[in-house]
This record gives structure tokens, sequence and C-alpha cells, in this order.
């Protein structure tokens, strides 16, 4: 497949880093010799996102760099695309699948084109391979069992929803793109182009409550994660997420995501690890 024209490097980081997610990314918790691994998916994950979220990208150059940056983890030679580049070494040293890689790309895909989710399943039909691919990959560079997979996928989908709850008033201005399910919209008496307001409406606000409470049961199956899981760095590490979701949660139903970011303090953060490392012992 020819290159993208726009750019020698296919990629388009945003600058958004790892420390910027709701979530720690290969915190201190995982064993050292596997946070470089934990690293080179976030990376490529991020990258591909990127693009996907790219304002100034039409919808099939969006397409054409994904589909680079996977012909690259493949094993295509280049130098364009180097979080593709680097994640195929990544895969090679370590022996994981690259399915896991191949599903966030066909979500991404799915994120140049699509712009509006029917209701809450087909929210959960992208969140399948937008986010649960994500703890899949953390699982597998454990050697932990597939057994672990139901919760973890609950655990990434909730953290998926609730940054999509972040981020709705932001998806919507840059990329006329919601992922609030149009039956909840519906349901609520609410409309997408109340989006654009400086603050929710009384039906939005329902709206966002409604997608809270599917998000809410999400968390309840994430808390059997951590005891699903062998390895105590990891379970710890899970622990602590299971709690930074119930939080962030909780500031959204508080919060209001049009007239401000609401997100998680430092105090957040810190109690939610203190928590989880109790959780997970």
């Amino acid at each position: 497949m020819a290159e993208p024209a726009l750019s020698a490097i296919v990629e388009t980081p945003s600058g958004k880093i790892a420390r910027d997610e709701n979530f720690p990314v290969g915190s201190w918790l995982i064993r050292r010799a596997l946070r470089p691994h934990v690293h080179a998916f976030y990376r490529f994950a991020r990258e591909a996102d990127d693009v996907a979220d790219n304002p100034g990208l039409a919808a099939s150059d969006k397409i054409g760099r994904l589909d680079r940056m996977e012909a690259v983890l493949l094993g295509a030679p280049g130098e364009d695309a180097p979080a593709a580049a680097a994640m195929r070494a990544s895969l090679a040293a370590t022996g994981i699948t690259a399915q896991h890689c191949l599903d966030v790309l066909r979500a991404f895909r799915l994120d140049a084109t699509k712009l509006r989710y029917r209701d809450w399943d087909d929210l959960m039909e992208y969140c399948r391979y937008s986010a649960a691919p994500v703890g899949r990959q953390l699982l597998d560079l454990h050697g932990e069992r597939r057994s672990a997979w139901g919760p973890s996928d609950a655990l990434c989908n909730a953290l998926q929803v609730l940054n999509h709850l972040q981020d709705c008033a932001a998806d919507y201005r840059a990329l006329d793109r919601v992922y609030l399910p149009e039956r909840d919209l519906a349901a609520a008496g609410a409309r997408v182009e109340e989006l654009a307001a400086e603050a929710a409406s009384p039906g939005l606000r329902n709206a966002i409550d409604r997608i809270l409470d599917g998000t809410e049961r999400l968390i309840a199956e994430a808390r059997l994660l951590p005891a699903a899981v062998e390895s105590a760095g990891l379970r710890r590490e899970c622990a602590v997420i299971v709690g930074l979701a119930e939080r962030l949660a909780r500031r959204l139903r508080r919060g209001d995501p049009l007239a401000m970011r609401v997100k998680l303090t430092r105090g957040d953060f810190a109690a939610a690890l203190l928590c989880g490392l109790w959780r997970g012992r």
C-alpha cells in the first residue's frame, strides 16, 4: 500500500502522554522487565488514536495512515511508523499475539468514519475493539488466564465510556463525533446539538446519568478482576484502576463536562493507590 502523501511520518502525535491518562501506564507496580512492553503498546495505541482524532486529516487519509501502521506492525519495511515498528519488536520479544494491536486499529479506523452510536450495545461493540484489547494485552504479557478477560473487559470499557463523557463536548465541537448513544439522548429528551452549549441542559444531564448507570454496572463487574489475577503487582494495579474508575464516575455524577473538564485530582490518585494496595494484597 502506498504511503500517505501528506507526511514522511504517518503518525501524528498530539502531545498527550501516559501521565495525562485516567489510569497508570506501566507503573512501578508492574514488573520492571515488562514495563517497556507496556509502554510500547501504549505508544502504539496513542499514536493510532491521535491519527483518528486529528481534525486536520480527511477520513481517507486517516485510514491510509492506520493501514500503514498495520503494515509496519506486521513486518513491512520502512521508518515512517516508528511506534508500529517498536510495537512489532515488542511482540517479537514477548511472543504476544498481534491481535490486540489489530483490534485497536480496527476501532480507530471506525473513528475515522463513524460519528454516531445507536445504543449501549453499539457503543460496547466499539469498546470491544478500542478498550478491551488494552487489558487483554496487559494480561497476556503477565501470562494470566483468559478467565480474567471478562472483568478486565468490563474495567477497560468502563474507563473508555468515562473518557467519552469527559470529552463529549470537545469530541462534538472538534470532530462532530458523539459517543453518547442516540437512544439514551432521545429517552432523556436531549439533542446532539446541545453538546455545543456552555452547560448541560436538564435533558442532557439526564442522558449522562443514564450512561453512568451502565458504566457503574461495568465497574461492579470489574471489581472481580483483582481476585482473578495471579501476578501480585498487576493485581494491585488492577485494584488501583478500579478505584480510579469509581472515583471518576462519582465526579462525573456531580460535575458538568460541558462547563469544565471533569477529571481526577492528585488526591483521587493517592486515595485510589492506598485503597488499591489494600484491596489487591
